[in-house]
């Protein structure tokens, strides 16, 4: 173990013999105990930066063993097997359980990632639920050793990882406060400077001096949020945590997090909320069986990331009308979304985009009338569209599209349902919910209805209405 000037903590490839090292240069200090064996090392400096990457992270991997019991239909083979199992092992002192009894493999959460976080940067990382996302984030933050690969990171860290991460249950919410600070080497001085705006930020005043153990699921990550915003760290980690917050909270954390970005400190943000990584990270790092799938601009990998799900469905077809919805005057042959002239499952909700639907007319037909709903992912109709002009068409295929204009519609998944319907009579020859489906995304312009607000915005419709200049009465 050695240090240099720059207050640099390295554990090298190998085994470490166990010692406690501290740096008398590094402000704070940081002690390191225990013996390290494995294909890694962790490097970290404190005090001023000499560099401006925040975080560097080098050909990572994490492994675990997971290990399947076999299952037993009766008492009597179950103490057969332990029985084998115990004679194998005597037999065989040091080896593994009998196969009949157990079997282990070895799962990668994280394989050969690689990536730097710049001083100052807001990194979003996205994917789906066992990505590796917390496992990332929990070996820079120093609670799990990778198995192979190294991490060197420049400053002191803030995480926020899962409900109750370094808080002790039997203190009070007070005590847990000066406990954090003084994790994070703050001194005594700053932690009462920072005390009360805390304090004003969680809502938890009443419940100050009642131990952390009695706090609701809420409070606690009011708290713990609180604490590791307001205690400056240099590098702030925030894990999906924050959904267990209500709207508000979520509002008020957000800001927050706009806020410590802009003071030039960096932050790692883990979240499935797909709108709040747009509006705070420029860059973003998608995750995908712990692999980095796609590294770059935040609204580029979003997008990748949604197309990429095959729940989404913005372009669906028939290839043989008699499988496809329909009666014996008009067959539905296929709907798609297209945003600037592509099929596209993620729409930007501040530029136009448009639904396609292709149909054959089997006999000649009047007054046919295509038309959409577009419902929420909560089943709620937003609004209805039909063309009701008359028409008379003869036996062929053909296309009816309808524009979605922008400064309309809100963020979400949305589903559409496409119809082709006659009146006068009234027939219903095609009604089909669902049919083709995409997320509404907010993307950075600077006309969007909500301008630079990066909180959440009310409404399941986000029109883009016409305001007057202020005039004096």
């Amino acid at each position: 173990m050695e240090s240099d000037r720059s207050g640099r903590v390295a554990s090298c490839s190998g085994c470490l013999p166990s010692a406690t090292s501290r740096c008398p240069r590094s402000k704070p200090s940081w002690a390191l105990r225990g013996s390290f064996c494995g294909r890694f090392s962790y490097s970290y400096r404190f005090g001023l930066a000499l560099s401006d990457t925040a975080i560097r992270v080098g050909n990572l991997s994490k492994s675990f063993r997971l290990r399947h019991q076999l299952r037993h239909d009766s008492l009597r083979e179950a103490l057969s097997h332990a029985c084998t199992a115990l004679f194998n092992r005597k037999q065989r002192r040091g080896s593994a359980l009998d196969s009949s009894v157990a079997s282990s493999e070895e799962f990668w959460a994280l394989k050969n990632v690689s990536f730097e976080v710049q001083r100052g940067e807001v990194l979003g990382i996205i994917g789906r639920n066992g990505a590796g996302k917390s496992t990332l984030l929990k070996i820079i933050s120093r609670i799990t050793r990778p198995t192979e690969g190294s991490v060197e990171i420049t400053g002191r860290i803030g995480s926020l990882l899962e409900v109750g991460t370094g808080f002790h249950p039997e203190l009070t919410g007070r005590e847990n406060i000066y406990l954090n600070g003084a994790i994070l080497g703050m001194k005594r001085a700053d932690i009462v400077r920072k005390f009360e705006e805390i304090v004003v930020f969680s809502e938890v005043e009443r419940f100050l001096d009642t131990p952390v153990k009695h706090y609701s699921s809420g409070m606690y990550t009011r708290l713990a949020f609180a604490v590791a915003a307001h205690l400056d760290p240099e590098i702030l980690i925030v894990d999906e945590v924050l959904a267990v917050g209500d709207a508000q909270f979520q509002k008020k954390c957000l800001g927050k997090m706009d806020e410590v970005a802009h003071a030039g400190r960096t932050i790692l943000f883990v979240s499935h909320n797909m709108n709040a990584i747009s509006r705070l990270c420029r860059k973003a790092i998608w995750l995908d069986g712990g692999r980095i799938s796609r590294v770059g601009d935040s609204d580029e990998v979003i997008k990748a990331y949604l197309s990429d799900d095959m729940s989404q469905s913005p372009d669906r077809q028939w290839t043989f009308p008699g499988d496809a919805p329909g009666d014996d005057r008009v067959r539905l042959l296929g709907a798609r979304v297209t945003q600037l002239d592509q099929v596209t499952s993620v729409v930007d909700i501040n530029k136009s985009a448009h639904v396609q639907i292709d149909f054959q007319v089997l006999r000649p037909a009047e007054n046919l009338i295509p038309g959409i709903n577009l419902y929420d992912s909560s089943g709620l109709c937003l609004f209805a569209s039909c063309d009701w002009r008359s028409n008379s068409l003869r036996p062929n295929r053909y296309r009816a599209i309808v524009a979605i204009p922008p400064y309309l519609l809100a963020e979400g998944r949305v589903s559409v349902l496409i119809q082709l319907v006659f009146y006068d009579p009234n027939v219903l020859s095609v009604i089909l919910p669902s049919a083709i489906a995409f997320d509404a995304v907010d993307g950075n312009d600077p006309f969007a209805v909500r301008g630079a607000y990066k909180g959440s915005w009310p409404g399941v419709l986000r029109p883009g209405l016409t305001w007057t200049e202020p005039t004096m009465l």
